[in-house]
Order: structure tokens, then sequence, then C-alpha cells
């Protein structure tokens, strides 16, 4: 199968020596490229910004702001079985990118932020993919309502969720600990692992997901999701 993975953070400039952007590590998506081509599987890897090395197999697309990843997964995605936006993508960007560094001067600094494109909510309805997907949500309260949600709205086949207000896990650790959600309902825990271990778990949940719900579900008609 030929799949498409999305992995780490990406960086929205404020100027020519600042971004913001959030925690992820990266090890997780890259795990999972690792996993699936362990099994035999085509993989593009389109990654952010990251300090760790991608598998040598895998076809790396690198990018840095959240519209940069946008333009790649709209791309690289026709022709593929599988996508899994594992990537923490930024939420916002700033509105107006200073072209020299901005010097410390007032007690205050505003930055005025714009809302990024949804990549995982644009699969379905922008980019008409009809295949696998799966969605990741990282959450600090309310997991199950919020990944349940999140699966619905951007049309999942799979929806993984783990709770990064846990400093145990998450964030910056080779470890972590995951609940599948499932379009009909059910859900599926598993327990604390390694990134890597996880990642072969997912990916044979993955392949053997009902290929033919997901081709209905590629079909609806509706307005993008949000």
């Amino acid at each position: 199968m030929r799949f498409l993975i999305t992995a780490v953070p990406t960086r929205e400039p404020i100027d020519p020596v600042r971004y913001l952007s959030n925690r992820s590590s990266g090890k997780m998506g890259y795990a999972l490229a690792e996993a699936a081509l362990a099994d035999g599987h085509a993989v593009t890897l389109v990654s952010g910004p990251v300090a760790i090395s991608p598998p040598p197999e895998a076809s790396l697309v690198s990018v840095e702001t959240a519209r940069e990843m946008y333009d790649a997964v709209a791309a690289h995605l026709p022709g593929v079985d599988v996508a899994i936006f594992c990537a923490a993508v930024a939420d916002y960007r700033v509105a107006s990118v200073a072209g020299e560094k901005i010097k410390k001067a007032e007690e205050e600094l505003d930055l005025r932020l714009v809302k990024n494109p949804d990549i995982l909510g644009s699969a379905r309805t922008v980019f008409g993919f009809g295949g696998l997907l799966v969605g990741f949500a990282a959450e600090t309260h309310d997991l199950a309502r919020h990944a349940l949600d999140k699966l619905r709205r951007k049309q999942c086949d799979l929806l993984v969720a783990n709770d990064v207000s846990r400093r145990e896990i998450g964030f910056d650790r080779d470890d972590n600990e995951v609940t599948l959600f499932f379009p009909d309902g059910t859900r599926e825990e598993l327990p604390r692992a390694s990134k890597r271990s996880l990642a072969d778990l997912l990916i044979a949940r993955i392949v053997a997901l009902p290929k033919q719900e997901t081709q209905e579900m590629g079909r609806q008609d509706g307005p993008p999701a949000a």
C-alpha cells in the first residue's frame, strides 16, 4: 500500500529569527513511517523541521510552515491508499511577518494571528481523498469528547488520541499511550509502550480497516470541515 504520513511541528515565522511552534518531537510520526516501511509499504513522509533523521527508505518532503504542508499534502495525496495526519500543525500564523528582527523596546508586543488552512479537514472535502484516513488528536482534557467530535467532522476512518497533559508520555518522550476511536463508536485503548511499538500496532490496525466504508465516506458531499 502507498502511505502518506505527516509528522512533527510546523514553524510560523514572526520575524527572520523568531517563530511560533509547539512541543512536538516528531518521534511518533517518524515511528509510524518506520513501521509502515517495515511492513512492506511505500511511504511519503511530509515533515516539518525536526532534529531526528527520517527513515532512509521514505520519500521525504520537507516543509516548514502549515501552508507549505498543506500544499505538499495536496500535491502528494493523489494515488495514496492511506493518509496518516500525525503532524502537530500550527492552528494560527502571524498575519504580518516582520522583514527585520523585532527589537526589544516596548513592555508589550501584540501579534495578530490568523487561522491556517485545515489539512486533515480538507482531505475529504477539498482534496477528494477516498482512501483510509487517520487523524491524531493531542488533548489536555475531555479526550473522548474532543476525539469523537474530530473523528466525525474530519470524516476519519480512525482517530488516535492521547492525553498530552501527562508528563510521562507524549511530547518529548519515547513512550506514548493512546486510545483509538472508530466511526461505529467503538474504541480501543493501547497501553503505554514505546512509540515504535505503538506504531507497529497502529499500522496493523490501519491496514485492517474496511476499505469499502472509506470509499463511501470519500464520496460524501458537504461543506469543507472546520
